[in-house]
C-alpha cells in the first residue's frame, strides 16, 4: 500500500484508538502544544468507566488538555502521573486538595535526560501525541513539540497520533512515518495559545541589564516568560544573532522579523533557528509552518552541552527562584513543595560556559511575595538546580554580578549588592 492507503486503513475514532491502551502500562504523552485533546478525552472516558486503571503517564509541562481530562482529581489513582516537570495544573490540584500530592509522582530528571529515560529505562507501552498533517511522502511532523515526544513516538510499542491541520509542519531530523503509527485520529482544533504580557518594572530593569550583555553575533537561548520577551524587544537592533534554544517563542520570532537574527554565524545548522519545543499564538504557529529557517530536534540533542558549545558566543538566559550567598540556585522548589523542575537550565548554563565567548545569565527579581521575602538568601529552601561551581552571571533589578573566579566572601558581597536594600543588612550579618 502507498502512504495514503496506509493512512486510510489506520484512520479511526479516538474512542476506538485508545482501546489499544492497556491497564497497568506506561504511556508517554505529547508535551505542551503536543498534547492530543481528543485522545486524552477518550482515555479519560475509559478511566471514568473503569475499563482503564493504573495507567502510568510520563510527561513534562502539562497543559489544559490533560488538566481537563486525564489529570482531573477524580481520576488520579486510575491515572498515575509520572511528572518530570510540574506546571500550574499539578500545583492547582495540590492547592485544591493537598491529598492529591501523594497521587502525583514527581520524577527528578534533567530535560535533556528525558528521551533516554523514556527510551532506555521505561520500556514504553504507548505514546499519544498531536502531529501535523502527513506530507506527500507519508511523514508527520512533530511541529511545536519535538522535545522528548519524538523519541517516545519512535520507541513505544503503540503509537496513536492526533492529526491537527493547525499544527505547523517543521523540518526535523527524525519525522514519524505513517507506517510507524498504530492508529490515526483527526481533530481540527486551535492549538494552545500563550501570550507574552508586558513585564513588571523589575523585569524591565533586569531586561535592560541583560540586553547590554548581548552583542552582535550572539547565539541565543531564552527561557519562558515576560522577562525573556522583554530582553528580545531590547535587542532588535542587533545583527547576525543566532538561535539555538530549547523553547522557541513569538519574541524570538520577532528577532527574525526585525532582521536581528540571521543564524549565518552558527556552527550547527547555520541559517536555521534550532529549537526543541515551541509555545506561542496562532500567527506564530503560522510563521513556523513550512518555514525553512526553523528546525526542530529532540531535546537530548538541543540541550546537549557539547552541542550547545559548538556555537560561539552563546548567551543563555534563564530564571531562578532563589540564589544563596555562594551563588547556588534553586529554580524548582517553593513553599515547601516541588514547583516546577530542573528543566534545561543546567544544560544551557554548562553549554554557554563551554562556548567560546559564551555567557550564562541567571536572572530573578530580588524579592517575592510583594517584596516581603528576599530571593537572595543565606541558604536555599530547596534542591540545588544550578551549582555554585557552574554559575556565571546573576542579574536582579539592582545589578549584575559575574561570580566566576570570586571567593566565597566576594560572591556573598556581590550578591548582597543585588538584594533588595531592606534585606542587605540582615544578609550581611550572616557573613
Amino acid at each position: 500500500m502507498d502512504a495514503g492507503q496506509i493512512y486510510a486503513a489506520k484512520l479511526t475514532t479516538a474512542d476506538r484508538a485508545v482501546m489499544a491502551i492497556e491497564s497497568d502500562s506506561d504511556l508517554a504523552m505529547g508535551m505542551a502544544v503536543g498534547e492530543p485533546p481528543a485522545i486524552l478525552a477518550a482515555l479519560a472516558r475509559r478511566a471514568e468507566a473503569g475499563t482503564l486503571s493504573d495507567l502510568r503517564v510520563w510527561y513534562l509541562l502539562s497543559q489544559v488538555h490533560s488538566g481537563s481530562t486525564i489529570l482531573r482529581r477524580e481520576l488520579l489513582g486510575r491515572i498515575r502521573p509520572r511528572c518530570l516537570f510540574m506546571s500550574g495544573i499539578e500545583r492547582a490540584l495540590i492547592k485544591a486538595d493537598p491529598a492529591a500530592e501523594a497521587l502525583i509522582d514527581f520524577v527528578p530528571c534533567a530535560f535533556s535526560g528525558s528521551p533516554r529515560l523514556l527510551r532506555d529505562e521505561i520500556e514504553l507501552d504507548a505514546c499519544v501525541l498531536a502531529v501535523s498533517p502527513m506530507d506527500e511522502n507519508g511523514f508527520f511532523s512533530f511541529g511545536a513539540a519535538n522535545d522528548y515526544t519524538s523519541v517516545a513516538a519512535h520507541c513505544a510499542r503503540t503509537v496513536i497520533v492526533e492529526v491537527n491541520p493547525a499544527m505547523p509542519r517543521v523540518a526535523c531530523s527524525t519525522p514519524l512515518h505513517v507506517s510507524q503509527v498504530s492508529a490515526i485520529v483527526e481533530n481540527h482544533v486551535p492549538l494552545l495559545s500563550f501570550g507574552e504580557a508586558a513585564g513588571s518594572p523589575e523585569d524591565e530593569a533586569i531586561a535592560a541589564l541583560i540586553a547590554e550583555m548581548i552583542d552582535d553575533g550572539a547565539c541565543l537561548q531564552m527561557g519562558i516568560g515576560n522577562l525573556p520577551a522583554a530582553v528580545c524587544r531590547r535587542i532588535e537592533d542587533r545583527r547576525d544573532l543566532g538561535i539555538h534554544t530549547e523553547l522557541l517563542t513569538p519574541a524570538m520570532a520577532g528577532l527574525v522579523h526585525s532582521g536581528a537574527v540571521s543564524n549565518r554565524l552558527k556552527t550547527t545548522h547555520p541559517g536555521r533557528s534550532v529549537y526543541s519545543f515551541a509555545m506561542g499564538d496562532e500567527p506564530f504557529y503560522r510563521w513556523m509552518d513550512g518555514n525553512p529557517q526553523v528546525y526542530s530536534l529532540p531535546v537530548d540533542v538541543v540541550n546537549d552541552a557539547s552541542e550547545i558549545a559548538r556555537n560561539d558566543n552563546v548567551v543563555s538566559v534563564n530564571a531562578t527562584i532563589q540564589v544563596d550567598l555562594h551563588g547556588a540556585c534553586n529554580s524548582e522548589f517553593m513553599g515547601g513543595r516541588q514547583y516546577s523542575a530542573a528543566g534545561g537550565q543546567l544544560d544551557f548554563v554548562r553549554g554557554a560556559s563551554a562556548s567560546k565567548g559564551g555567557v550564562s545569565i541567571i536572572a530573578c527579581r530580588s524579592t517575592a511575595q510583594g517584596g516581603t521575602v528576599s530571593r537572595i538568601v543565606p541558604k536555599l529552601d530547596g534542591p540545588v538546580t544550578t551549582p555554585r561551581n557552574d554559575v556565571h552571571w546573576i542579574v536582579t533589578e539592582h545589578g549584575a554580578a559575574n561570580l566566576r573566579g570570586k571567593t566565597l566572601r566576594e560572591r556573598a558581597e556581590l550578591l548582597i549588592g543585588l538584594a533588595d536594600p531592606k534585606f542587605r543588612d540582615e544578609l550581611a550579618r550572616g557573613l
